[in-house]
């Protein structure tokens, strides 16, 4: 074999594997972006679909739902309480065109606003809220976040405060609180009962008011409750409206 014939070969074969080169592969949950010459083409995929070399490149991007956790934030809230917060970003790409073309790097980009933004939600809202409304600003933030992403293609699903931590100082604040709050509401039950015992102990008294049988009958059922707790001394309280009734069986 000469040597023209083994450079034709040579070269068929480079020829060959410069034009293989181009075939891609995209999996069911990617899109490839094309480039020709510079210019967008449009995205394709998922499957097997071929990229002319040097003419046209083509940029893979990821459709999944992304989880981000945001790193601890030390904020200081509307009422002036320095609290440490942290959170969880749920996004997803629904346009590879937008998040190639309008923004850099879209995942450092997303990072930036959900840090920024919680960082300005939190410190627009109260202690008390943070603590109580959590899911109303957690809608709050998604909100937020997703108008800002949208031009680059970027849908935010979900955005979750996992944390808030408090300082020493606070807490123990926070635990008197919550202890004079018991304490407040245990005085106003037991006032209530007493309340209402009154009440029907002052029926009961109208009700015996009206029948001495019905006294002698009370007095001997709570003789028959003392006799129960087997004690040894037995106080008989006679009433003088007893003495009357005998005194008028004697008659």
């Amino acid at each position: 074999m000469d040597v023209a014939t083994l450079i034709g070969a040579g070269l068929g074969l480079i020829a060959l594997l410069f034009l293989l080169s181009g075939i891609r592969i995209v999996k069911e949950y990617e899109r490839g972006v094309i480039f020709r010459l510079g210019r967008l083409v449009g995205a394709r995929g998922p499957g097997l679909f071929y990229v002319i070399p040097i003419i046209e490149n083509m940029v893979v991007v990821d459709l999944r739902t992304v989880t981000y956790d945001v790193p601890t934030q030390e904020v200081v809230t509307k009422d002036n309480v320095t609290v440490r917060v942290n959170a969880v970003v749920y996004y997803r790409v629904i346009d590879p065109e937008k998040a190639v073309t309008e923004v850099a790097d879209y995942r450092y980009a997303t990072a930036q606003i959900a840090q920024t933004t919680l960082r300005s939600v939190i410190g627009q809202t109260e202690l008390d809220e943070l603590l109580s409304e959590r899911e109303k600003i957690n809608v709050r933030l998604q909100q937020i976040i997703d108008e800002a992403t949208n031009p680059w293609g970027i849908k935010v699903t979900a955005v979750e405060i996992k944390d808030v931590e408090l300082p020493e100082e606070m807490r123990r604040i926070m635990a008197m609180q919550a202890e004079a709050e018991r304490e407040r509401r245990a005085k106003i039950i037991r006032a209530d009962g007493e309340l209402q015992a009154s009440k029907k102990l002052l029926e009961a008294a109208k009700v015996l008011e009206q029948s001495r049988v019905a006294m002698m009958i009370r007095y001997l059922q709570t003789l028959n409750e003392i006799a129960v707790e087997n004690n040894s001394t037995i106080v008989f309280p006679l009433p003088i409206e007893l003495l009357e009734f005998l005194r008028g069986k004697k008659d």
